[in-house]
């Protein structure tokens, strides 16, 4: 088992990109899909901690755009950011790249790889 583990959805093209680039890099990961696999809320709790709730939260996504706006307008705290995030995982940016329950880095940046991760 690696130390590195990146959390994600397997077909996303950013946690492709991601998986790649660890590849190429000969870096060893595990992949947990938290499509099939679940996120805990301990786990997002300790993740919100780290890089903040705003940081997981995906308003980019498709998934926040078909929310209607009430419930956009309601995600103003940590909780209710956790909560719209375990009940769907879409909601959360991909992928989370985690080492010894340390975040290491959220999405794909290169520079934050090369620098972070590797």
């Amino acid at each position: 088992m690696s130390n590195i583990i990146v959390y994600g959805i397997k077909n996303c093209d950013t946690v492709k990109k991601s998986l790649t680039w660890l590849t190429s890099h000969k870096m060893a990961y595990d992949f947990h899909d938290y499509k099939t696999q679940g996120i805990t809320e301990s786990k997002l709790k300790a993740w919100c901690q780290q890089v903040g709730w705003e940081v997981l939260l995906n308003k980019k996504g498709t998934t926040w755009r078909k929310l209607d706006e009430a419930t956009q307008i309601s995600i103003t705290n940590e909780k209710a950011a956790i909560a719209v995030m375990m009940s769907n995982t879409s909601m959360i940016k991909r992928p989370v790249i985690e080492k010894k329950d340390k975040v290491l880095a959220v999405g794909f940046d290169e520079k934050t790889y090369l620098e972070k991760v590797k």
